[in-house]
């Protein structure tokens, strides 16, 4: 079972410290990843109400407490010279500023690269957008938005009806990616002395993603299907219906597992035909196999259905709903769940990031911070006196 690293000092990115003017998710997911490992992440928001993304409701209502856990809140009025003035006292001790607002509007705030850079010549400046530079680099992109075009949204669907992933798919990779080639400049600036402007963009880490389909097509001469009209790689690779209507999802994906999954299911004459031997002659025998395939799969209970899965070194899987997880046994037992408080003082469980570093997984050091959590604390480290910091407040330009 791994362990969570409490102490600070022996995580990956101590005394890395990152200002971000981030919002909704591909932002914050970056500045999580980097505050997961270490990274002292200091969120500007502004003042009196914060970052926006705290008030979503519907679907939007799971973004603040999930992205913002070991981060600090500055509170600030930088449309005011005093709260300006502030935040570019604190650039100066960034090693990295991150944002993913529209195009040209930390510019206008004058906080853009070569503003920021001008403040701290070796910063890594990390600007996350719908599209990197090209004839699309102006428009404002969604995370439904570039699944569409990209054709993701075309692949998750049906045929003629396209259906966006359900999660936030490229807005989480996109900040992972981002937080990737934040790295990959603190590393370089190690050797150079340099910071660099890094940029990444919506759009094109949902072409990354359907990749794949478009070297089917190039590999092939054939387009790829939409996910449920596809000729699968495999013979059985579906959601099966059990006892009691349950459902399991199960794969068999190489010629030795189809002889595990026939020994395990009773389906010996399948298993000893030669003509269903290999995996190219299985899938053209689909229609032949998963009539049978279903009709035993239907008079065992789904518990049985996985047992045997387990037994016989079978990919399965039970059909689970997001809010399942908070139950789920391996998560729990592994330590793999971060521990937050929510603003009513209930105590809740959220996915930590999916690797461990030494054996040491990477729990919540600073729960998600209530607004302006940390302006005086450094207010004062920049030199702020008590005095002025409570003229600030007094006047709102802090928080």
């Amino acid at each position: 079972m791994s362990t969570q690293n409490p102490n600070i000092q022996t995580l990956p990115l101590a005394g890395i410290r990152v200002i971000e003017f981030v919002h909704m998710v591909m932002g914050p997911t970056c500045g999580l990843v980097l505050a997961d490992l270490g990274a002292e992440v200091i969120k500007i928001e502004p003042t009196p109400e914060g970052d926006n993304t705290r008030r979503l409701t519907g679907s939007g209502a799971g973004y603040w407490m999930t992205y913002n856990r070991n981060k600090k809140s500055f509170a600030v009025d930088i449309k005011t010279d005093e709260g300006m003035a502030a935040v570019r006292k604190l650039i100066e001790s960034a090693d990295v500023v991150t944002e993913n607002f529209r195009p040209g509007a930390m510019e206008k705030l004058g906080l853009g690269y070569e503003q920021v850079k001008a403040i701290k010549p070796d910063v890594i400046y990390s600007s996350m957008k719908g599209f990197l530079p090209g004839p699309y680099e102006h428009r404002t992109a969604l995370d439904e938005v570039v699944q569409m075009m990209t054709g993701l949204a075309y692949m998750t669907g049906p045929e003629g009806r396209p259906l966006r992933a359900g999660a936030s798919v490229n807005d989480v990779m996109g900040g992972m990616f981002s937080a990737i080639s934040i790295l990959a400049a603190l590393w370089q600036r190690k050797a150079t002395g340099e910071g660099q402007f890094v940029q990444t963009g919506l759009f094109e880490n949902s072409a990354f993603l359907v990749g794949q389909h478009m070297m089917q097509m190039a590999t092939t001469g054939k387009a790829a299907a939409p996910m449920p009209s596809r000729l699968s790689a495999w013979a059985i690779y579906d959601v099966f219906t059990t006892q009691n209507d349950e459902q399991v999802f199960m794969g068999v994906v190489s010629d030795s597992q189809w002889v595990n999954f026939c020994q395990a299911f009773g389906f010996a004459e399948l298993g000893s035909d030669p003509e269903l031997a290999k995996n190219t002659q299985r899938v053209h025998a689909r229609s032949r196999i998963l009539p049978l395939v279903k009709e035993r799969l239907s008079q065992l209970t789904k518990t049985d259905v996985m047992a045997m899965c387990e037994k016989a070194g079978l990919p399965f899987s039970p059909i689970q709903r997001p809010q399942d997880l908070f139950d789920d046994p391996h998560l729990n037992e592994s330590g793999g769940l971060a521990h937050l408080e929510l603003e009513n003082g209930d105590e809740v469980k959220v996915p930590m990031l999916p690797f461990e570093m030494n054996g040491h997984r990477f729990d919540t050091r600073l729960n998600v911070p209530s607004l302006g959590s940390h302006s005086q604390e450094l207010l004062q480290e920049m030199g702020y006196a008590a005095g002025d910091i409570d003229a600030l407040r007094g006047r709102g330009i802090v928080r």
